[in-house]
């Protein structure tokens, strides 16, 4: 069983929903990422996102698109995110991380090459933004091969018919993005969540986790009474950018004790 089915059985186990921060590579430094990671893994963390920086972010608000300047200002590379990785692991062997970005990088870092080092340095999953179902080829039979989770982005617009389609090979969780737009807007409402993820389980058996607009601790408390996770991206990064990693690492421990006791709170 893969680390993220591992998270997910366990957390399922105990009527708790997951929290999944997100981190941008290198932003503002490559210390400060790595400071994060073990530092949110500490503060109630169950999977982490990374994010790779790319020039051409066309999903991310203008929150991300600015960590994922700073990132490659600081020089970030996909084989240096790799390495955070890797880093990482030599402490942590048991918190699931998860690869977020774009597929023109990946390209030119080669796919079956890229699979191969993710896995054997302590990725668990990749969501690649920009990979429609139709080519998914490009990338899921390398990552299978390597034991990557791929997961799936599915939005308010995806219809009924669609979504066997678009969750046809995909693994580890799905990521439902709750509203129309970019990272980092506004949120969905509950009766939005209740409308949404029934369909969504209608079609797989596996978690759901909810992100872009999940900013706070009771919105997030609102997405575990209906979801298996809430992903918070933004809201973490305008807090690094504001105040400083300890401030990113409280607002993470009570975002996770939002989460965690949601379920009990019902």
């Amino acid at each position: 069983m893969s680390r993220i089915a591992t998270v997910f059985a366990a957390l399922k186990a105990e009527g708790r929903a997951a929290l999944i921060p997100f981190v941008e590579a290198y932003d503002p430094s490559r210390e400060t990422s790595l400071t994060l990671l073990h530092g949110m893994a500490a503060n109630g963390a169950d999977i982490i996102e990374i994010g790779m920086p790319f020039t051409d972010p066309m999903a991310d608000g203008p929150t991300i698109q600015a960590a994922g300047r700073r990132g490659l200002l600081a020089g970030a590379t996909l084989r240096g995110t790799l390495g955070l990785v890797e880093e990482f692991r030599r402490e942590n062997n048991h918190t699931p991380l998860v690869l977020m970005g774009y597929l023109n990088p990946i390209l030119s870092y080669g796919v079956a090459a890229f699979c191969a080092d993710a896995a054997r340095l302590g990725v668990d999953g990749l969501i690649v933004v920009d990979l429609p179902t139709e080519e998914a080829d490009l990338l899921l039979p390398d990552a299978s091969k390597n034991g990557l989770d791929v997961i799936r982005l599915v939005a308010p617009t995806t219809s009924d018919a669609r979504l066997p389609l678009v969750l046809a090979g995909s693994s580890g969780f799905v990521y439902y993005v709750s509203i129309t737009g970019i990272t980092g807007t506004r949120t969905a409402s509950a009766a939005d969540l209740a409308r949404d993820i029934p369909r969504i389980r209608a079609a797989t058996d596996l978690p759901i986790a909810v992100g872009f607009g999940v900013r706070t601790p009771e919105q997030a408390a609102v997405v575990a009474q209906h979801a298996d996770g809430a992903i918070v991206a933004s809201a973490l990064i305008e807090t690094l950018v504001r105040e400083n990693v300890d401030a990113v690492l409280r607002d993470v421990k009570a975002l996770a004790e939002g989460v965690h006791g949601a379920r009990q709170a019902a």
